[in-house]
């Protein structure tokens, strides 16, 4: 490859799917909001604005994880907590339009027509997320989609970004651009090893919450991949412009540590 570009060659890119690709129109808070209220926990109390900043910190990892931490010391709360997300997730998408972000459709053929293998890495049940690429028109061209039910840990461990080495073909991980709208999206591309590991700004998590997770570059939006993997790119830490778009962001919170699934 030829260009201004430091980045070793990719042959593989690994992204999220809401928020990176199709855009976020707060269905997964809605969902995990009605989720949480099952249990008691409703809007105009304390303890719902504490979980919410929870849930917001968290997007990226599984839902099962998520409700982990919610509701630490009650297994049985929390399991009821998944079951009813499941349930409204799968109402919210039968009752959704979706739209693919700008340019992403056209970065993912560009990058296809480069030779360069897109798989998509979600968080989401594979039903769920099989819908939402479907509606979009994505599934039939992207070359693998993995779910966190299909993989021991879900982001920010590396499981989902490693399996999707063993799948894509590419021959080192140092091959691997990992492209994600979370900081557990974006650190389980660093500590896979990624040669590129990049936030966008279409997402819920801010640049700051993207490069605390790892993000070598931050980009406005999917659509400006294809020149930072493909050539001419931009020098690794760069902010590339974002998109005009408001950014919705919450105040940061201390980490937690991660929990196993369970499955």
């Amino acid at each position: 490859m030829t260009g201004t570009r430091t980045e070793p060659d990719i042959t593989a890119v690994c992204c999220g799917l809401v928020g990176t690709l199709v855009a976020d129109d707060g269905l997964i808070e809605r969902s995990f909001a009605e989720a949480i209220a099952t249990q008691g926990v409703v809007a105009g109390t304390s303890a719902y604005a504490r979980r919410m900043t929870q849930v917001h910190q968290a997007r990226g990892k599984s839902p099962a994880d998520v409700f982990g931490t919610l509701f630490p010391d009650n297994e049985a709360r929390a399991q009821a907590a998944l079951l009813a997300f499941h349930r409204a997730l799968a109402d919210t998408i039968r009752r959704t339009e979706f739209v693919s972000l700008p340019g992403a459709v056209a970065a993912v053929r560009e990058l296809a027509a480069a030779g360069v293998a897109v798989c998509v890495l979600t968080s989401l049940p594979r039903q769920a997320a099989d819908q939402i690429m479907s509606s979009t028109g994505l599934r039939r061209r992207l070359s693998l989609t993995l779910s966190a039910e299909e993989v021991a840990r879900g982001f920010p461990a590396p499981d989902l970004v490693l399996t999707a080495l063993m799948r894509s073909g590419s021959g080192a991980v140092r091959e691997l651009a990992v492209v994600h709208s979370t900081g557990a999206g974006v650190e389980s591309g660093r500590r896979a090893g990624a040669g590129v590991v990049a936030g966008v700004l279409t997402g819920r998590h801010p640049a700051a919450r993207l490069r605390a997770a790892g993000a070598g570059h931050i980009l406005g939006s999917f659509a400006d991949l294809p020149r930072l993997v493909l050539g001419g790119g931009y020098p690794a830490g760069r902010q590339v412009p974002a998109l005009t778009e408001a950014i919705v962001s919450m105040p940061a919170q201390p980490a937690f540590e991660h929990r196993p699934a369970g499955r």
